[in-house]
């Protein structure tokens, strides 16, 4: 199987994403897509040269950062499947509008052209408040599925929703079956 792995903003995730892109890599194509924010930032949860080196060296292959980069995924059907992980409230809302200005979004609008799955790992601290439309817009969408996801920390960010990563090659799997992993609500 040939996976895009699409990093988004949500760098205090890259702890979790990062062991499942090398899990994936031991078994599997992975190719690296980076958002723009992904491919940029540095932060106190590390510098963005780092976070691109080290998807190189998991993957064997630098990470696609333009969209001139992504746009051939679906003309050249590179994909299986797409794991946006992690997915950012911006993005979500961006695919649930279908805005492709970024390389992540480009990727799954490409990918998307031949009904090939994309699967969203959200990380998100608005998706029980502002981002909760788009998550359900998308929930309704055909060949978009979602990592089981949950509340983070209830008791100091309410509204906050994190993708169980751990549960990522058994949702891949089942996506390019057409199914939705459940239970997807933790």
């Amino acid at each position: 199987m040939t996976v895009g792995f699409a990093l988004c903003g949500s760098l205090c995730t890259y702890d979790k994403v990062f062991p499942v892109m090398e899990s994936l890599a031991e078994k599997h194509r992975v190719i690296p897509i980076f958002s723009f924010a992904a491919g940029s930032i540095d932060s106190r949860f590390g510098k963005a040269a780092d976070h691109l080196a080290r998807a190189e060296a998991i993957c064997g292959t630098k990470p696609l950062r333009s969209i001139p980069d992504v746009e051939p995924i679906g003309p050249k059907q590179m994909l299986d499947v797409l794991l946006i992980a992690p997915c950012t409230g911006n993005t979500l809302a961006k695919l649930a509008h279908s805005i492709a200005d970024t390389p992540v979004t480009m990727a799954a609008k490409s990918h998307l052209r031949n009904g090939r799955p994309v699967v969203l790992g959200i990380s998100t601290n608005d998706g029980l408040a502002g981002a909760a439309e788009n998550i359900g817009r998308l929930l309704g969408r055909k060949h978009y599925y979602f990592l089981p996801f949950g509340q983070d920390d209830p008791q100091n960010k309410p509204t906050s929703l994190v993708a169980d990563f751990s549960r990522t090659e058994p949702a891949l799997l089942a996506a390019l079956e057409g199914i939705q992993l459940q239970p997807i609500l933790l």
